[in-house]
Parts: C-alpha cells; sequence; structure tokens
C-alpha cells in the first residue's frame, strides 16, 4: 500500500512540471551591446577578431559591421565573436557595430537589432586616403528663393569623413558610402541667381578637393530648358495595362509636363531630375511607337529631344523561359518555383497561362517565384517549369523540355549537384545563344542536407564540368552577407539590365546572400552590376554580375531573397522581396537581356 502511494505522489509531482512547461518562452529578446574588443585599428591593419560583450545574445545572434552580417560565433548569452576581414578597414572610418537577433516566434514579431557601438579606423602614417570624384549633383538646378534642400553628390573614393563644399564652404554631410555623400543647402545659399561650385574634400593623409561640378541658381521667373535622358520602361506589349512612365534628365520643375505624341500626360514632380507620368491603356492599345518629351512652361522654359517608346505587337518577340525544379528548389522552406501544386511544381502553371491579364496578380500562381513568371507572362512571353521528374539536356529530340527548345533557363538556388551531362548541357545550350539566370544563396545554405548548398554546386558547374574551367569569369565566395546596397555600376546609362525597357536599377537588398569574384582575364565579357555598399567597384564584394559565353549569355545575383515575392506552398517561410528596392527592375530586364530582348 505504501508502494501504491508513492507511485501516486510520483505521477501527480511529473504532471505538475509536465504543466509548468507549457510556459516556457519562444520569443527571443532584443539584444545589448555593452563593450566590443578591440575599438579600434588602423586603416590597413590585417583582419582580426572582434569580441562583443553584452546582454541577450542567443545561439544565432549576429554582429553587423555597417549593417553588414559577419559570420559569427557564439560564446556565451553575454559575448559572441567574429572575425573582420582586413578589406572592412582598409581605409580610415568610423564603423557602425550592432547585433541582430533572429525572430523565432510564428510571426518573427521578436528579436530585434541591438544599441550601436563605433568603431574607428584610424589613419596609419603610410595609409592615404583616396582623391575624391565627384560625377553628379541632384538636383543640379533650382530656382533662386526656393526653400532649402537636400543636395545628393555622387562620385568616387568618398570616405566617412569626406567633406562637401559649397564654393568652397564646407556643408554639413552625411557619408552614404564610398560612392555618395548628401548634405542640406539651407534657402540663404540660393537666395540670388547664378552658379555655385560644388566640391568635395577629403583630409589627410592624402585626400584631397575633387574637380568642381556647377550647380545653378536660375533667377526667379525665368524657367530652365529640360533635357530627357531616359524613360522607363521604353517599350510594352500592345493590350498591357496602364501604368507609369518614369522619365529622368535635368531641369525639371514643379510644373513640368510630360507629353505623349505631343498631348500633355497627368505629371507627377519627383525632383528636378526625375518625373512620372500615367500611360493608360488606350495609349498603349495597338502596336507603333509614341514620341515622349518633357516641357517645361513660360516664362523661359522649353522642350526636350524626344524619346521613341515602342509598342510591341503580341507575340512579335515572344520568348520561352524555363525555371527549373529539379534540384531541390522546394527543398526545407525553399520554395524557389513560379507554381505548384499540392506542394508538387508541373510543367505547366495553373490556372493556364492563357487566362493571365494585364491585372491578374502574382496569387494567382503558387510560388516564392509567381510574381516573377507573371510578369513575364503579362509581356506575353511563355513560361514552363521543369518538374523534378524531368532531364536537363541540350539536343535531345526525344526530350520536349530540351533545352534547345527554350530561350532561357532560370535556376534558382539549386540544391543538389548537376551531373557532368547536365553541365555539358547548360554549357552546350548557353554557347549557341541560351541565356542561364543564376541564383546563389549564401553558405551554409545546404537546405536538403546532402552535403552541398548553392554556392558549392555553382562553383561545381564553373570548374568540374569536363569542357572549360570558369567559363564565365566569376566564382562564387563562401560568404554570408546582408545589408542594401545603393553601390551600382557607375557610368552605366547604356547598360541595359540597370537601365533597361523596365525601369532604373538603384538599389539591391540582401538578406544573408553571398558574394562574387569576377576575373576578366578569363573571361572579357564580365561586368560587375552591384556591389556591397562602401566598397570600390573592382573585382571582389560583387553581389551581382552579367557575362557572355559563346554567343549566350550569363546573369548571377548571390542572393534568392531578393526575388522571393513572400507566398508559397503550405509551410514555407518566405519574405517579400521583388516588389521592393528596385529588384523588379533588375530581374526583369535581366530576364530580358538574356533573352536578347534588350
Amino acid at each position: 500500500m505504501r508502494a501504491i502511494k508513492i507511485i501516486i505522489a510520483g505521477l501527480m509531482l511529473l504532471s505538475f512540471f509536465s504543466c509548468k512547461k507549457k510556459t516556457v518562452n519562444i520569443n527571443n529578446p532584443v539584444p545589448s551591446i555593452t563593450s566590443i574588443s578591440p575599438n579600434s585599428a588602423t586603416a590597413g591593419d590585417p583582419s582580426f577578431i572582434l569580441t562583443v560583450n553584452g546582454n541577450n545574445f542567443v545561439n544565432g545572434s549576429v554582429i553587423r559591421w555597417n549593417n553588414i552580417g559577419l559570420m559569427t560565433s557564439f560564446v556565451s548569452n553575454n559575448r559572441i565573436t567574429a572575425n573582420v576581414s582586413d578589406s572592412f578597414i582598409s581605409l580610415p572610418a568610423v564603423d557602425t557595430i550592432t547585433i541582430f537577433n533572429p525572430g523565432i516566434n510564428a510571426n518573427h514579431t521578436d528579436g530585434g537589432v541591438s544599441n550601436k557601438m563605433l568603431f574607428v579606423c584610424s589613419a596609419g602614417s603610410s595609409q592615404s586616403n583616396p582623391s575624391p570624384v565627384v560625377t553628379s549633383l541632384s538636383p543640379a538646378s533650382i530656382t533662386a528663393g526656393s526653400a532649402g534642400f537636400t543636395l545628393t553628390v555622387t562620385g568616387n573614393n568618398f570616405i566617412n569623413s569626406s567633406i562637401v563644399r559649397w564654393n568652397g564652404n564646407n556643408l554639413s554631410t552625411t557619408y552614404v558610402n564610398s560612392n555618395q555623400l548628401t548634405t542640406t543647402v539651407s534657402a540663404s545659399l540660393v537666395v540670388s541667381a547664378g552658379n555655385a561650385a560644388v566640391t568635395v574634400f577629403t583630409p589627410t593623409p592624402g585626400g584631397g578637393i575633387s574637380n568642381s561640378l556647377n550647380f545653378t541658381v536660375s533667377a526667379v521667373g525665368n524657367n530652365p530648358v529640360p533635357t530627357l535622358t531616359s524613360i522607363s520602361p521604353a517599350s510594352i506589349t500592345a493590350g498591357s495595362a496602364g501604368f507609369t512612365l518614369t522619365a529622368t534628365g535635368t531641369n525639371f520643375m514643379n510644373g513640368s509636363a510630360v507629353n505623349w505624341n505631343n498631348t500633355a500626360l497627368t505629371t507627377t514632380y519627383v525632383s528636378a531630375t526625375q518625373l512620372t507620368a500615367t500611360i493608360s491603356t488606350s495609349l498603349v492599345a495597338n502596336a507603333g511607337t509614341a514620341n515622349v518629351i518633357v516641357v517645361n512652361p513660360i516664362p523661359g522654359g522649353g522642350t526636350t529631344i524626344a524619346k521613341t517608346f515602342t509598342i510591341n505587337s503580341q507575340g512579335a518577340a515572344t520568348k520561352k523561359f524555363l525555371f527549373d525544379a529539379t534540384k531541390a528548389e522546394t527543398a526545407g522552406n525553399a520554395d524557389w518555383v513560379i507554381d505548384e501544386d499540392n506542394n508538387t511544381p508541373q510543367k505547366t502553371p495553373t490556372p493556364l497561362q492563357s487566362t493571365v491579364t494585364g491585372t491578374t496578380v502574382e496569387t494567382y500562381w503558387t510560388g516564392a517565384l509567381s510574381s516573377w513568371g507573371i510578369a513575364l507572362a503579362k509581356l506575353g512571353h511563355k513560361v514552363e517549369t521543369l518538374p523534378s521528374s524531368g532531364s536537363i539536356t541540350y539536343g535531345n529530340s526525344n526530350n520536349v523540355q530540351d533545352l534547345s527548345n527554350y530561350d532561357v533557363f532560370v535556376v534558382d538556388e539549386p540544391n543538389t549537384r548537376f551531373t557532368t551531362a547536365e553541365k555539358q548541357a547548360i554549357l552546350n545550350f548557353i554557347n549557341n545563344g541560351g541565356g542561364l539566370f543564376m541564383v546563389s544563396d549564401h553558405t551554409q545554405s545546404d537546405r536538403n542536407n546532402d552535403g552541398y548548398d548553392s554556392p558549392d554546386i555553382w562553383n561545381d558547374l564553373m570548374t568540374n564540368n569536363g569542357i572549360v574551367n570558369n567559363p564565365f569569369g566569376f566564382s562564387i565566395d563562401l560568404t554570408n552577407i546582408s545589408g542594401t546596397s545603393s553601390n551600382v555600376l557607375t557610368g552605366n546609362s547604356s547598360n541595359v539590365i540597370l537601365h533597361g525597357s523596365q525601369g532604373n536599377v538603384t538599389q539591391l537588398d540582401f538578406n544573408n546572400g553571398a558574394t562574387l569574384t569576377i576575373n576578366s582575364s578569363v573571361n572579357s565579357s564580365v561586368k560587375g552590376l552591384v556591389w556591397e555598399s562602401g566598397y570600390a567597384q573592382s573585382t571582389t564584394h560583387v553581389i551581382s554580375a552579367s557575362s557572355t559565353y559563346g554567343t549566350g549569355r550569363v546573369f548571377v545575383v548571390a542572393d534568392s531573397s531578393p526575388l522571393d515575392d513572400g507566398t508559397g506552398g503550405t509551410g514555407n517561410i518566405l519574405y517579400v522581396g521583388w516588389p521592393l528596392y528596385s529588384h523588379t527592375q533588375l530581374f526583369m530586364n535581366a530576364s530580358l537581356w538574356l533573352a536578347k530582348l534588350q
């Protein structure tokens, strides 16, 4: 009897503790920093281990250097460390250190970013600051008597201590990145008409004063003559839905009008260099061309030289895009397909593509790339999926989805390796005129746990294919970065990927992606398009690039999150990236470039 009582008491105690377990907190806390060690370095020093002390660190906390995530090691709830590459301290600067805790509850509303600590990188005795160069001002003119405004100075070799000067006088300056500074120009500086010399000064050692650009203060009542340098988009398929046209140029004003075949459109003033106008469906109902100009009203004012907008006939330039689903693109939480039925991608998206109209929403199809697929369909192009049961071949007449039947092959974050035959099929497809859209992700992103992640798999294709080593002139680094970059290729006005028919590219956002290294000595066509924020536009720290091989073309971006539209199969954790920043413009321009439509 005593033994029975002991057993009953034990069961009651176990039940009590089982109930208590239900109150476990599943939220990550917001971290805080109390100190960093070291907190300074000399420009040009070697890489080092940064130790961050504080509170509420978790296994998964990330040390961020100017919002760029570092590979972080968890020591304890009060200490984490990370290796800081020498590239982060190559130039004098004041850098910001924060800690990011990821969200783990169902809505990812927990975690967060810590307070900031400053890391000072000072100039050494042998370290010279670069000489600044100014390439453009925005705005470049204003009317005398206007209110104060923000001036954006674009150029090269800017550092954290660079200063914008107005007629030789220092202005309060904000460092954005090595290619951009901003400053506030007070109303007192634009009271009277005339020209002001804008320069950038970088202190010693090295440094110096940049070249000078004129800022024009126009007389009251004498409107400037506008110039029109580009329109975006510059083409569309007849019968498409209405859209917003962006006009880029100089000397625009509140009152400027965009004209379509000499008829004024409803125009919105954005800045002295940008206007937008609404294009109705009726204006693009039929194939043809339209002349677009910008008109500034009198007194003064004037008309720009016309830009041609092309309305393509339906089906005249139809291209075929094949989205791969044979390489575990839906493994784990991934969903890198345009459509899937019951979590299984099929050859043909449903509802049928023929039912897509100009107002169809991206949720018409189910997949994290459905926005991309719908956007291509709206332009009149055909999209298909190569299902998991399909084969990657080139020149195989028995395979109805042989690559020779398509213009562009899209592979978004492959998670299983290509066979030798598949590698050679892909290379032969490109060599003979096809386009390859390559999407990678960060190192250690193996979603199906087979020992290979997308950087490994892409590098294996480029170095172990039995045909040629490094055919495209780039490799994918085993890195993991996050951050928003405006470090877009300078002097790029003629680059149709960055300034194509689908719009202008100004920013690219990474949420745990990789970097690229380009090597023009093995392929002279390789071109960096966007770099990590704060880095020189050189051969490293590239995050998107293009290349050619044979008669075909290649585009690569080293993160899958910018292409994610936030919707997909049941149970997948996805985030919205496609419509943000200028992602849609970049990836649609790249798609059309690969298809040789621009």
